[in-house]
């Protein structure tokens, strides 16, 4: 056995901690650019907690998912401006800018210069500036995670930059931040936690210290994921939320994740596709997937164990079986009214273009087992 462990150099989790975020970030820099989603003004505490703490930060807006052209765009800023610190305040966009940024300020060279799939993936020589994440929501994980997700409109995909250094050195999880999110951002978002939970777990690179992060997360999620959904200011599921994303981001970064997420990238580089509801809707039918193709073809694999093991986390029954689980993440989706994939504008036409560009993906790679060409144009047809 072996396997490693990596993560943003602090954690610091719980209501309340933004009030932490000044004393944090004077230890990194004076000057940090502030990146954030699509409605800055959300940040407002933040900068006023910083400015007390005597720093002087500027705001760079990610209006959507971050493409390559932002991240230029908000490296020439933080430039021009001499920032020396990068705070990722907002969703997963936010903060896989604020990493790509913050890695390229330190770095020299062309974006593309390290850029999987589209660029010459060359490794980071070194350290970027110091980065400093705070999710507002519960979904990704991004705050300590090892790569930043962009998308490249002309190519129409979406890709990874990659290093041990895009890891943020100081993570700033406080659930209070994700209770003003409406229901369908917590739906899809939610469940984008739970397939990264699940994902590694059962993945052909799960590890012993993963797997527990991984079954603390699920049992969370599965009882709070729909309560975080209602109406009402429900703090105890919005903590086991955030919790569990977390858990998630950590598993992912050490482990591996499968065809979800294999999927999850080509498509959102082809379609204008929310990554948490595109998760959200082929949770299930990949699930199902693999459960059927591990029974036909390695029936002794331990990985089966391990599904079995997930429907008692979601279910709470010590009986349920594989087959319970994705019935009952199934019906999850459905409460939570997780619009298919058309919706985007997926067509049956697309799902051979979509297949090749996913049986490539590297997420694909860490799957349970090597699913077919039809079983993946199966999954996309049921997601459909």
């Amino acid at each position: 056995m072996r396997f490693e462990f990596a993560t943003a150099g602090r954690i610091v989790f719980g209501p309340g901690t933004l009030k932490e975020v000044g004393a944090s970030a004077k230890t990194l820099g004076y000057r940090p650019l502030v990146v954030t989603g699509r409605n800055p003004a959300r940040a407002a505490k933040l900068l006023e907690r910083l400015a007390a703490g005597g720093l002087s930060p500027l705001t760079f807006t990610v209006a959507g998912e971050p493409t390559t052209d932002c991240v230029l765009a908000g490296v020439k800023q933080a430039r021009e401006a001499g920032c020396d610190l990068v705070i990722g305040f907002g969703g997963g966009s936010a903060v896989d800018a604020a990493k790509a940024i913050a890695a390229l300020l330190g770095n020299g060279g062309d974006l593309l210069d390290y850029l999987e799939v589209i660029g010459r993936a060359q490794p980071l020589p070194r350290p970027g500036a110091p980065c400093l994440a705070i999710p507002t929501t519960a979904g990704t994980g991004a705050e300590v995670t090892r790569n930043s997700v962009l998308a490249s409109p002309e190519q129409r995909v979406k890709v990874s930059l990659r290093s041990p250094f895009l890891l943020p050195r100081v993570a700033i999880v406080d659930p209070e931040l994700t209770r003003d999110l409406p229901p369908a951002v917590t739906a899809t978002t939610g469940l984008d936690a739970l397939t990264q939970l699940i994902e590694p777990y059962v993945c052909n690179r799960a590890n012993p210290l993963v797997d527990a992060l991984c079954v603390e997360g699920i049992r969370r999620a599965a009882r709070s994921l729909r309560r975080a959904c209602e109406p009402g200011d429900d703090a105890a599921a919005r903590e086991d939320m955030a919790l569990a994303s977390l858990f998630g981001g950590l598993a992912l970064a050490n482990a591996g994740l499968g065809a979800v997420h294999g999927f999850a990238a080509p498509i959102g580089g082809m379609f204008p596709a929310p990554h948490g509801a595109v998760c959200a809707a082929l949770l299930p039918p990949v699930m199902a997937a693999n459960v059927r193709a591990l029974y036909e073809r390695q029936p002794a694999s331990p990985i089966l164990a391990r599904f079995v093991e997930i429907a008692r986390l979601l279910t709470d029954r010590p009986q349920a079986t594989a087959e319970d689980g994705i019935a009952w993440v199934r019906e999850l989706c459905r409460g939570l009214g997780i619009p298919p994939l058309r919706t985007y504008g997926l067509t049956e036409a697309d799902i051979p273009a979509v297949v090749e560009r996913a049986a490539r993906a590297s997420s694909m790679k860490a799957n349970p087992i090597a699913l077919t060409r039809e079983e993946l144009s199966a999954v996309l047809a049921a997601a459909l």
